[in-house]
């Protein structure tokens, strides 16, 4: 599975890219907002630390410009997706852009049928929600299930590409139901490697390693 990193902040991105455990990045308005630069700029930057394809999001909310800011968004660099909603307009851009050979990531998916609509207009990626949808008590994973179902029953290429991951149980339970991707916050996917037996363990190791007087270096 794929691991992109959800974020516009590019030390963060930097650390997690030099440990080998990045394979993209996905930003969004509210992620440039955070980050307090030029979307442009910033979305350049990014693009120069990782080679996989880095998620830039039109904020039009017609075909026509939403068309035309992926065109300027996907100017920036060569592993630009642009990133579109899943509405009407955003799957004709979808379309459009797809059949231009751009990457388009196609978010804010919430049904099996939203996300079967974008793999037939040609998305590279889907982007279901699956922390939004438990928020409202909806079980995000059953979703995540569902287009894996669907995608394979008709050999559809769209990558799916788990987001609104909020713990580490969302990224195992990703992996076991076959996501292609997830996007995670820095802070989810450092937890990865967090486990209470592994800092007991460490702890008693470096309790009975002082007894011993003993150094390495």
């Amino acid at each position: 599975m794929k691991f992109f990193v959800d974020t516009a902040d590019v030390q963060a991105i930097a650390e997690l890219n030099d440990l080998g455990m990045v394979d993209g990045v996905t930003t969004n308005p509210s992620l440039i907002l955070k980050s307090g630069r030029d979307i442009l700029e910033v979305t350049k930057e990014i693009c120069g630390i990782v080679s996989g394809p880095v998620s830039a999001e039109v904020v039009a909310l017609k075909a026509d410009e939403m068309i035309a800011e992926g065109r300027k968004l996907a100017a920036i660099a060569p592993n630009i997706a642009v990133k579109v909603p899943l509405t009407w307009d955003g799957l004709k851009t979808c379309k459009v852009l797809s059949g231009e050979g751009f990457m388009v990531n196609v978010t804010l998916c919430f049904s099996a049928n939203q996300a079967l609509l974008a793999a037939k207009a040609g998305a590279t990626f889907i982007s279901p929600f699956i922390g939004r949808l438990d928020d409202i008590n909806m079980d995000g994973l059953d979703l995540i299930g569902d287009i894996r179902t669907i995608y394979d029953n008709y050999d559809f290429k769209t990558q799916i590409l788990a987001a609104s991951i909020r713990t580490a149980n969302h990224v195992k339970d990703c992996a076991l139901i076959g996501a292609d991707v997830v996007t995670a916050p820095p802070s989810v996917i450092k937890a990865l490697a967090s486990h209470v037996l592994t800092d007991k363990g460490l702890e008693q190791f470096m309790a009975d390693w002082a007894k011993t007087g003993q150094k390495i270096l």
